[in-house]
């Protein structure tokens, strides 16, 4: 009888266990359901699902997940999901192989997601105003990368997983905590626009004299006491060195567009020595026409007899396709540059070479004027399109 009754005992206890181990299990498996359940879409979404169009902007919606919805819409192009509280992604995400453009501004992100880097044909990706610290290896598998902004994250060295990424031309890596630059960086030959800007340099990194095809260097609200000769870089076409403790520009050439303290009397001084020299090479043609000799035609003559020919050699290095929805609603800019012309070509808008625009951390320039500004939310996301004849 003393047997039985332990036995039954025992088996009570046992039973007792598991009811209490099921009675923990059942809170946590609710909550898991739950989690899966998404969140019901904000007004106006679900038709945005059911459009066909491909491009997607759910900006500024308060998710919190991104909705399952989006990875079975195998026609988008370009999805812009900035300023949301994300802090992953589905996996399935990585379906969307016709993806060209990913944006994933203002969230919570703490590392790429690895589905991101499964999208190969993406072409911009932008990470800005993250929690990221660097870039994972296998974002190599991005070999069609052109632009990326990762701007306003923690990025205390400079990611050399980058020099596997061959066609990027565009880096906007500002707002970061970077004191050096690695010395190979001239590794990076596709390079057109580099944004370095709120970093915390305190010299000029020398690697920068060695990359010839930069175009755009933004240097702004460092710690840099002294500025080489930039001469040798014959590419640079606008040099921003704006809230460094230098009161003027370095040499650079005739045709850069300079942003800094100084730089307003610099170029005033420029353009008034090109005045001095157009007017003498008029003089000297008019007195050879009165001596009945030929005119010789002078190069300051050709290339400086009007503004437009001057701010033909303006460069702005970004991508060559703008943002379908308008500016606050995700649009982006992209310049495609020739040599020659400055375009802004996307759904029949144009600027040619008379403006230059890098907003978010960036430069608005129309004639002789020169404005310098920063949007924190509404920028323009911008990308290189080189001209493959150039």
């Amino acid at each position: 009888m003393g047997n039985s009754s332990g036995k039954e005992d025992e088996e009570e206890g046992e039973e007792g266990g598991k009811d209490g181990d099921e009675a923990e299990i059942a809170p946590k498996k609710k909550k898991e359901e739950e989690e899966e359940v998404e969140d019901e879409l904000p007004l106006g979404v679900e038709e945005l699902f059911e459009s066909g169009d491909p491009v997607l902007d759910l900006s500024y919606r308060k998710f919190k997940r991104l909705p399952m919805r989006v990875c079975g819409l195998m026609h988008l192009e370009k999805l812009y999901v900035c300023g949301n509280s994300l802090r992953k992604l589905p996996d399935n995400i990585s379906q969307l192989q016709g993806l060209r453009t990913l944006a994933l501004d203002f969230n919570k992100i703490e590392d790429v997601p690895m589905a991101v880097c499964q999208l190969t044909n993406l072409t911009r990706l932008y990470l800005g105003s993250n929690r990221l610290m660097g870039l994972p290896p296998e974002v190599k598998n991005l070999q069609n990368l052109r632009c990326l902004w990762v701007e306003s994250n923690y990025f205390q060295r400079f990611p050399r997983e980058l020099y596997d990424l061959p066609h990027l031309k565009s880096l906007q890596i500002g707002d970061n905590r970077l004191k050096t630059l690695p010395p190979d960086l001239w590794r990076m030959a596709a390079l057109r626009g580099l944004w370095l800007y709120g970093n915390r340099f305190e010299s000029f990194p020398k690697v920068l004299l060695r990359m010839q095809g930069l175009e755009i260097l933004d240097l702004d609200r460092n710690k840099i006491s002294e500025f080489p000769s930039l001469k040798r870089l014959k590419g640079l076409r606008l040099f921003s060195y704006d809230h460094n403790p230098v009161d003027e520009p370095p040499p650079v050439g005739e045709e850069v567009l300079v942003v800094g303290e100084g730089a307003a009397e610099f170029l005033e001084a420029r353009e008034a020595r090109k005045e001095r020299l157009r007017k003498a090479a008029e003089l000297e043609a008019e007195e050879l026409a009165q001596a009945g000799e030929e005119p010789v035609i002078h190069g300051i003559l050709k290339n400086s007899s009007s503004k437009q020919a001057a701010n033909e050699a303006l460069v702005n290095v970004e991508d060559s396709e703008t943002r379908e929805e308008g500016k606050g609603e995700g649009d982006e800019v992209f310049t495609e540059y020739d040599g020659v012309e400055l375009e802004y070509d996307e759904e029949g808008v144009e600027y040619e070479t008379e403006e230059l625009i890098c907003e978010g951390e960036g430069f608005e320039y129309e004639g002789e004027e020169l404005e310098y500004e920063r949007a924190q939310m509404d920028y323009e996301y911008e990308e290189l399109e080189q001209d493959e004849a150039r």
